[in-house]
């Protein structure tokens, strides 16, 4: 203390305690906790925006990533045992022409080497296919955000995609439900649960093939998946309101599923 003046006085207060003396920040005690990956994937389904908002700040993607991938092997297992691929076979062979155009030897040939890779091929397609298509969804969606106005990094929509797209696990667990329920000789591979419009028809070639992939596409899983796809860049970017996250998640999604019918329909 430093005398200025009769009655009164300085007093020099160390800057190491004028801490003392400031608004006090906010505790991070009350922030809310991370989500572990149980907190994570029940969240996806009970309340997307709280999970999606966590997943983009700390992203990953190992878990849901291994959950899809498991559910599809299980679904290869069970077909396989329950079903077998004869009548998958069949069904991809007997509808195309070059096949019916081989003589009966190399037809029967054809169809025996099919059904020893078919599941095979199905394993396969799931180990690779899972994360690549992921990784082609979340490129996609990284330039659909550019165009947004968002900049958004790959890592955190790949983590978006993968949680997203757990609704294949619900999926793929009812479709394995469903094959025990059917009768084998009724279980349609190509479409195994009737949550779309082209279950509400004959499969092709009764159907046409562009019309029936089209319709197939409207699926209620499929716009699950948009969905929370949406509510993952909105969470992601605050300047991207829902309304305009699904807009670019459609817009390609739309792009897709016209290209794909239409090479359905000519091969």
């Amino acid at each position: 203390m430093v005398p200025l003046h009769p009655g009164r006085i300085l007093v020099i207060i160390p800057p190491s305690d004028l801490r003392f003396l400031m608004t006090p920040e906010p505790s991070s005690e009350n922030a809310a906790p991370p989500l572990g990956e149980v907190g994570r994937i029940t969240g996806v389904f009970l309340d997307p925006k709280k999970a999606f908002a966590d997943i983009v700040a700390r992203p990953s993607w190992i878990v849901p990533v291994i959950l899809l991938i498991l559910i599809g092997l299980a679904f290869t297992y069970t077909y396989s045992t329950r079903i077998g691929w004869d009548r998958y076979v069949h069904q991809i062979l007997d509808n195309n022409p070059r096949v019916q155009n081989l003589d009966p030897a190399a037809r029967n040939q054809a169809f025996e080497m099919q059904r020893k890779i078919a599941p095979y091929t199905f394993t396969g397609g799931v180990i690779i296919g899972v994360p690549l298509m992921i990784l082609i969804a979340a490129a996609v969606l990284l330039l659909m955000t550019k165009i947004g106005g968002a900049s958004l990094k790959l890592k955190q929509l790949f983590a978006i995609v993968a949680y997203a797209m757990l609704t294949g696990v619900v999926s793929g667990i009812l479709a394995i439900v469903v094959m025990f329920l059917k009768n084998p000789d009724d279980f349609n591979m190509l479409n195994p649960l009737a949550f779309n419009l082209a279950a509400f028809l004959e499969p092709p070639p009764t159907t046409g093939k562009f019309v029936y992939a089209l319709l197939k596409s409207f699926d209620l899983f499929t716009f699950w998946t948009i969905a929370l796809e949406a509510v993952g860049i909105s969470a992601a970017a605050r300047k991207i309101p829902f309304s305009k996250a699904l807009i670019l998640v459609l817009a390609p999604w739309l792009i897709w599923t016209f290209v794909s019918s239409g090479l359905a329909g000519l091969f």
